[in-house]
């Protein structure tokens, strides 16, 4: 009896350790299973936090790529826009070279024009004297001569000198070429003068009746008929000096009805147009006035 009670006790306790044991078991499964649990859900959560964060890597990797395309962009334009300066630089600095080249360039013609113009004051200077010379040795004298005040050209009525139509010098010509040429030339050869003096014209004018040749001819003719009564070998009116220096600077020529004389009315004056005329050019003044020519058609 006791033996079986004894035997129950032992069955009884080890049915209860057995309980106890399997609710360890159990309680221990749980406890794993809740860890598994949980870890799972850590997991889980990781992962997706993981997934996120790729796609924000993907998000940023997109947007990267997009600010290198826009940086190589950049970069292009900053290297076409280098080329573009260098070549606008290479371009400015020939335009330095040419504006130094036409510096220069006006700088010289600078230096002409001065030049020129310090000429064109000289032969003014001594135009203007060589008028008021004229002027005044002319101006009150007997000889019927009118002296233009711009030129210092002197000119005389052809018939104080020529019959009508005709080319041949008259005593009363010849009487007053005479008085004439010699106070001329002592105006003209003065030392202060005839170094500027390159030429002195004797011209010939007619009026305009008759034929152009017609008229021309006997313009040449009376040019001619003074300039050989003055510079002639048999001529004596002036000193021997005096002659070779005008022989060098005289020439003659006819100009017809080219050159007119018009009265006030504007018609032309036909006994004022048959004239002879003297007239004197200075060194350097046709280049001068070619030079404003020049220069007043430029601007």
């Amino acid at each position: 009896m006791n033996h079986r009670r004894h035997r129950d006790e032992e069955t009884t306790y080890w049915l209860s350790y057995s309980d106890m044991m399997a609710g360890l078991l159990l309680v221990f499964v749980l406890v794993i299973s809740f860890t598994m649990l949980h870890a799972k859900m850590d997991y889980d959560e990781k992962q997706n936090e993981l997934v996120g964060k790729e796609q924000e890597l993907v998000v940023k990797a997109a947007e990267l790529d997009k600010e290198r395309e826009i940086v190589s962009e950049q970069a292009e334009k900053l290297n076409a826009q280098e080329e573009a300066l260098t070549k606008q630089g290479e371009k400015i600095a020939i335009q330095e070279k040419t504006l130094e080249e036409q510096n220069e360039l006006l700088n010289k013609l600078a230096a002409v024009l001065s030049e020129q113009q310090q000429k064109l004051d000289d032969i003014i200077g001594v135009r203007a004297e060589l008028v008021t010379a004229l002027s005044q040795e002319f101006g009150d004298s007997n000889l019927k001569v009118s002296v233009d005040e711009k030129t210092g050209g002197i000119t005389f009525d052809a018939g104080i000198l020529f019959d009508y139509n005709k080319s041949t010098l008259k005593p009363s010509g010849q009487e007053f070429l005479s008085e004439f040429l010699p106070r001329y030339a002592d105006i003209l050869l003065d030392p202060k003068y005839k170094d500027n003096i390159s030429e002195i014209m004797i011209e010939g004018h007619t009026d305009t009746e008759g034929n152009y040749l017609f008229n021309l001819s006997l313009s040449q003719k009376r040019a001619l008929a003074v300039a050989e009564y003055c510079l002639g070998d048999k001529s004596n009116i002036l000193s021997s000096d005096q002659l070779e220096e005008m022989r060098q600077l005289i020439s003659a020529t006819g100009r017809s009805y080219s050159n007119p004389i018009y009265d006030e009315n504007g018609k032309v004056d036909m006994e004022a147009s048959r004239r002879v005329e003297f007239l004197f050019r200075l060194k350097d003044e046709e280049m001068v006035r070619e030079m404003i020519e020049i220069l007043s058609e430029d601007q």
